[in-house]
């Protein structure tokens, strides 16, 4: 039993903690956050944001369609989970991946798909619907629960550990370690994952820190320099891509093979060291997302690859940025992973390698 002294810092403990944790819950209509969401965000001025380290699109065509599907058909759809800036922007904490698949429907980029409930609705946009069920649509509620702009990033990293560890999911990267077990595997943690630059270069939001995160961005490092410059698709998705990968280099990986590759990552990380003032980041106090690390990383390698006596040159990420392609490669928008997506980013940062003047670093 507790004594009265103990339930008395019990309460003050919980009444202190509620504080950190203040929200409302809201409904927006599939329209009104679709637009929010889109409206400027080519320039990353959106109502309704994704964070940078959440920056990739991983769903498929088939769960999208199901997405859709359970909306049409009315059924609930899971709360998403938002949290206010001190600007007024609504960061996306969990759901970003349906929004993003809300507004690739609304905006007739989603095909739907392998539906097995209502079939008919196989191989039509959101622009083949009458209208009246593209209203019906439009005008379907959302939930929403939003921290307020109070809450600290420990809280909102915290929340989003709570509902993704909730199930016990495990990331790709921590299904990998058990399954595809081999000489290749072994390279990447033992090898790779300890290297104190990458480790400097790449910092990672708290909600990542220890779920493998930085395993998973060097596999994606040796996957793409290897399938370059036809990057392969699965209609799973990137991360049956990469299982693939790891399993085919576990069983021809040898002492030879990984000295060079060894050399390679190495050789990359060094070059990006001195050529890039903020890392595998876009700027400072940011995280690394995995589409921007992608694009330097194989892109700074095939640019070394090409000339090897390179001088590292400073670069200016934000002058990259206003280019409006790039941009775009890099938002993680939709569809992060499409070869030619991959290959645009990754030619980009190749080309401006090579062709970087200014001052040597």
């Amino acid at each position: 039993m507790l004594t009265n002294g103990q339930i008395t810092e019990l309460e003050n403990q919980i009444t202190e903690e509620k504080k950190t944790v203040d929200f409302d819950t809201r409904e927006f209509t599939i329209e009104f956050l679709v637009q929010k969401y889109l409206n400027k965000i080519d320039s990353d001025e959106n109502d309704i944001f994704v964070p940078e380290y959440q920056r990739e699109f991983v769903w498929d065509d088939s769960r999208q369609s199901k997405l859709i599907e359970s909306i049409v058909l009315g059924l609930p759809i899971p709360i998403i989970f938002l949290a206010e800036d001190t600007n007024g922007r609504l960061e996306i904490v969990d759901g970003s991946q349906r929004i993003r698949t809300l507004a690739a429907f609304v905006s007739n980029e989603l095909i739907l798909d392998d539906l097995d409930k209502l079939t008919r609705l196989n191989g039509l946009q959101y622009k083949d619907l009458p209208e009246s069920r593209r209203r019906k649509i439009n005008n379907t509620p959302i939930r929403m629960i939003v921290l307020s702009e109070s809450a600290t990033e420990d809280v909102r990293n915290d929340l989003f550990e709570r509902i993704n560890r909730g199930s016990d999911l495990l990331r790709n990267m921590e299904k990998r370690k058990g399954i595809y077990r081999g000489p290749f595997n072994k390279f990447i943690y033992d090898s790779c994952a300890k290297n104190a630059t990458l480790v400097k270069l790449a910092p990672l939001a708290k909600s990542v820190e220890n779920r493998q995160e930085l395993e998973e961005l060097i596999l994606r490092f040796f996957a793409l320099i290897d399938q370059y410059p036809n990057f392969k698709t699965h209609r799973s998705g990137i991360g049956s891509v990469l299982d693939e990968y790891i399993d085919e280099r576990n069983l021809s990986f040898n002492a030879a093979e990984e000295a060079v590759k060894k050399a390679d990552f190495e050789r990359m990380l060094s070059f990006v060291e001195k050529a890039f003032p903020f890392g595998f980041v876009k700027g400072r106090g940011q995280f690394v997302s995995r589409v921007f690390f992608e694009a330097v990383s194989v892109g700074v390698h095939l640019a070394l690859k090409e000339n090897p006596n390179l001088t590292p040159r400073a670069v200016d990420v934000a002058k990259w940025l206003k280019n409006e392609t790039f941009h775009s490669i890099v938002s993680g928008k939709y569809k992060t992973h499409a070869p030619q997506k991959i290959k645009q980013r990754v030619d980009f940062v190749k080309s401006q390698v090579l062709s970087t003047p200014g001052v040597d670093v």
